[in-house]
């Protein structure tokens, strides 16, 4: 197992802060997901633990060690990630960009052994694209796409896996398709698989951690059942929501919701409303 956390975090751009003192452990072997509002840190704290963002200050540990201190190929050994929207280059084939995941284990001149080849081979096995070994990622629809970036990722072989957002742009099948997938391959691989997600109810559906962020701050974290609550999605996101259990998965789903504001700004239309009239009555 790799393990990853985050001791007194401070991230910034520039001269906005944009996450303080934020301390973190991802629990290995577990689907973790980061939830919050847009612009709350969640895409920024994924990115600075992958050692894709530098922090201002404190540190990110990878099985033990400071992140910044370890070369790029050691961590590409223990860490996948996949960023929001990535793009292949023009003409790539899947088993071409797959390949591309073996790179942190080859030496001299980057020739795929044939255990490389297997390793490939298997990564677009697992994830259902075994009909389209030869076949463009431009021909692909998005969620195929999407496979193929993750069996990019599972090609690393590495124990950790960061997904940033894996189903923006994916119509409802094909978002269930890409999440059911990563459940997968944490039950049978055993990956620790963290992911930031907008969908609530994904979230809580396939997570066994949850992470409550806003402001750069962890609001509540925990199980899906004491983060996905009427309480804390009032502090994270200013509403109203009501919380059921899923009969089919037996986890937390927000039904419905309001604005914690909606009465003052009806409130506030209708003041405005009003204006006119009186005015010509007067």
């Amino acid at each position: 197992m790799v393990t990853l956390s985050a001791e007194q975090l401070g991230i910034a751009y520039g001269d906005v802060e944009i996450v303080r003192e934020l301390n973190l452990k991802i629990p290995e072997g577990k689907v973790t997901t980061l939830i919050g509002p847009n612009g709350c840190g969640k895409s920024t704290i994924l990115k600075t633990m992958s050692r894709i963002l530098t922090p201002k200050n404190g540190v990110v540990y990878l099985d033990g060690k400071s992140i910044h201190q370890e070369s790029t190929k050691e961590i590409a050994k223990k860490m996948a990630i996949l960023p929001q929207t990535p793009e292949a280059p023009s003409g790539l084939t899947v088993s071409e960009l797959v390949s591309y995941g073996r790179f942190p284990h080859q030496r001299g001149f980057g020739t795929l052994t044939n255990q490389d080849r297997q390793i490939v081979r298997w990564a677009i096995e697992v994830t259902g694209l075994g009909d389209f070994y030869d076949r463009p990622i431009d021909a692909l629809s998005g969620g195929q796409r999407q496979r193929v970036w993750i069996a990019m990722a599972l090609a690393q072989e590495t124990n950790l896996l960061l997904l940033d957002e894996p189903t923006t742009y994916l119509d409802l099948a094909h978002q269930l398709e890409v999440l059911q997938l990563l459940e997968q391959l944490n039950k049978d691989e055993k990956r620790t698989i963290v992911m930031v997600i907008h969908d609530l109810n994904h979230a809580a559906r396939f997570a066994h951690h949850m992470v409550a962020l806003n402001r750069g701050t962890i609001i509540k974290e925990g199980t899906p059942s004491e983060v996905m609550t009427s309480e804390v999605l009032k502090k994270v996101f200013q509403i109203d929501a009501d919380i059921v259990q899923d009969p089919r998965t037996g986890k937390p789903v927000c039904i419905t919701y309001d604005l914690i504001n909606k009465t003052k700004t009806v409130k506030k239309d209708a003041i405005k409303e009003e204006k006119p009239l009186i005015e010509a009555l007067a």
